[in-house]
């Protein structure tokens, strides 16, 4: 992990989320070149970052639009300016429903459904033969959340889609599992065949997930959209996963040691709310780039807990010391602001404008 300039953040408390601005730039334009390389629209999602001058950022770049989680991150990422949106959500219920129309108003929007009940809300809505509303069918190709779960039933609800002057049939999205996107393919294909031997050829096909983003170009010819995410900063679950290394971890979450109970142990000012409690499998709740050996066994609301016993070296009380999330995506969510740090130490303090939009 490329070194950053500690003199300039001891004027920061703890615990803070740092992210080093270098590093974000060089994963954003990695990405989109990348993408640009095999033929992708690259739509990044916005709910790691939740900050709209990253989403201007990644746009400038040459994104085609964003991605959206909530309805509630849609909205405040179009009252930054931000005019192409996609929200991949099934939005149910009549006020949300009127959000969603008062969103289409000022940006281009779609959105996905996975039911016919879901279709029949957008419908309500949506009456405007003129300027329909988009909307893709979301396919379930092995990860278990939403989504139809056969090419047959994509084709079933793409036809109930178009039945209806309001809407428009969009195309495919799918969120594979991480590293089973032959089983996404296929299921795409056969997809694909159908909506076109029906008359209804699919203009989107969207995939994403960082996991799998730098072999996305195998997919190029049946996916032509892609959304990830967590490229922007990266994580530890994501270097476990082959995307790139901790050198290329641009956020971590400064703490302080406030505790060294035995020779041992230690215990850091960051806890389940500075932390995500997110395992994925890995071990421990965290990587430390200080002390590569120790283990964040333990978190609860304001202590984490280290094992140091595997470490030739230990902390001292009051040292400060950073942790690469698991997760990154919760952990932004958790901070009402984040410190980007640039090459010559300056330090801005830049909040966090969509967190805690969960509906």
């Amino acid at each position: 992990m490329n070194a950053l300039p500690e003199a300039a953040l001891d004027s920061l408390d703890t615990p803070a989320v740092v992210i080093d601005a270098r590093k974000v730039e060089a994963n954003l334009r990695r990405a989109q070149a990348y993408a640009d390389r095999h033929g992708l629209k690259l739509r990044p999602h916005i709910k790691t970052h939740k900050m709209p001058h990253l989403a201007a950022r990644q746009l400038a770049l040459g994104a085609a639009g964003i991605t959206c989680q909530k309805l509630g991150e849609a909205e405040v990422m179009a009252d930054a300016g931000i005019a192409d949106i996609f929200l991949p959500y099934n939005i149910i219920g009549a006020a949300k429903l009127a959000r969603l129309a008062a969103l289409k108003r000022k940006v281009k929007l779609s959105v996905t459904a996975d039911s016919a009940v879901v279709v029949a809300g957008y419908a309500s809505a949506f009456t405007d033969a003129a300027a329909p509303l988009a909307v893709l069918v979301e396919c379930d190709t092995g990860m278990g959340r939403c989504g139809v779960t056969t090419p047959e039933a994509a084709l079933d609800l793409a036809r109930t889609i178009a039945a209806v002057p309001g809407l428009r049939f969009g195309g495919l999205m799918t969120f594979p599992a991480t590293h089973r996107t032959a089983e996404a393919r296929a299921f795409l294909e056969r997809a694909i065949a159908l909506l076109a031997a029906a008359g209804l050829p699919p203009a989107v096909i969207s995939s994403g997930g960082t996991p799998d983003l730098y072999g996305a170009g195998e997919d190029a010819g049946i996916v032509n959209e892609y959304r990830p995410g967590t490229y922007v900063f990266s994580d530890r679950f994501q270097v476990a996963k082959g995307v790139g290394s901790y050198d290329d971890c641009a956020l971590s979450v400064l703490a302080t040691v406030v505790s060294r109970p035995t020779d041992g142990r230690a215990v850091i000012d960051a806890g389940s709310k500075a932390l995500t409690s997110d395992l994925l499998g890995l071990d421990g709740y965290g990587y430390l780039p200080a002390y590569p050996d120790a283990r964040i066994v333990s978190l609860s609301e304001e202590h984490g807990v280290i094992d140091f016993s595997a470490s030739p070296r230990r902390p001292a009380i009051g040292e400060r010391i950073h942790v690469i999330p698991n997760h990154v995506c919760p952990v932004v969510n958790l901070f009402d602001s984040v410190h980007f740090v640039e090459a010559d130490g300056s330090i801005e303090e830049v909040p966090v404008a969509a967190r805690g939009r969960v509906g």
